[in-house]
């Protein structure tokens, strides 16, 4: 009986500690051009800190030295999930403030949900060159890979390097002033568009195609839309509701100036009441 009594004290008092330990919640990954960061909440009070474990799938735990008993609700992964076709998970573990110790000989934690670099970080936004071919027979769109967080020495990788053969890009494109869009893929970064009608003005956005991906994974983020004159130089590169904006603003100002001139003429033209008065009456 007082062995299964000192059982429940001893039971009550792990909870106690372990109570002042909350766990991490709502764990995610945010993952852009391999730019990692794990996520979490709440924030930590001054009684408990993070500590933050990965681990390559059926590989033994590490710990991230720059995110060890820290009070910060993110740890950056990038150079840690070396290969990038590897599947991680990570954990967080509640744990005392630096400085400080617990009789816990494990640690409340939150296990994250699985990550992998190469299926799972979303591909940021590319930007591009608009050009016509001296002919005038064919639209060209000239697109900068993106950069990537990975380094091959020093050499900083892009987009390209990364999947080679596998990096299409999807062009969105309609004719100006026309709300009718229809969708192209190219499997390089030179684009070159032959079948549009001459004469006419196009604007075209461009985002990474992964088509070896899951569907929610494929497509990266839109670029800016730029759009070209019948003679192919750009002139337009924002949408039409910027634009107008920008319209309006122009025409506000002008308005205004206007208004200062013409309250300014009319104090000029208005005569003084001193003069008024000063004046003598002629005689009748």
């Amino acid at each position: 009986m007082k062995a299964a009594a000192w059982l429940l004290v001893a039971a009550l008092c792990a909870r106690s500690v372990s109570g002042s330990f909350p766990k991490a919640q709502n764990v995610t990954w945010k993952s852009i051009n391999f730019k990692t960061l794990l996520t979490w909440q709440p924030k930590p009070s001054a009684d408990y800190s993070y500590t933050v474990e990965f681990s390559e799938q059926g590989m033994d735990k590490i710990k991230v030295q720059h995110c060890i008993r820290t009070n910060s609700t993110e740890c950056d992964l990038s150079t840690s999930l070396s290969k990038l076709h590897a599947t991680y998970t990570a954990d967080i573990l509640s744990e005392p403030p630096p400085g400080a110790t617990s009789d816990l000989i494990e640690f409340p934690h939150t296990r994250s949900p699985q990550f992998c670099p190469y299926k799972d970080t979303d591909i940021g936004k590319p930007d591009f060159q608009l050009e016509m071919s001296e002919d005038k027979s064919k639209t060209v769109l000239r697109v900068t890979d993106p950069l990537t967080a990975v380094f091959n020495g020093s050499r900083q990788l892009s987009i390209r390097d990364v999947f080679a053969e596998e990096l299409h890009y999807r062009v969105t494109y309609r004719k100006n002033q026309s709300s009718g869009k229809k969708t192209r893929d190219f499997q390089t970064s030179l684009i070159e568009m032959s079948d549009l009608d001459r004469g006419e003005s196009y604007c075209f956005s461009v985002q990474a195609f992964i088509p070896s991906r899951r569907a929610d994974k494929q497509l990266g983020e839109m670029s800016a839309t730029k759009c070209s004159d019948s003679n192919g130089s750009i002139f337009q590169e924002y949408s039409l509701g910027v634009l107008a904006c920008g319209f309006f603003l122009v025409l506000l100002l002008v308005g205004i100036a206007i208004a200062v001139v013409v309250i300014c003429c009319r104090r000029q033209r208005k005569p003084q009441k001193g003069d008024k008065e000063g004046t003598p009456l002629k005689g009748v």
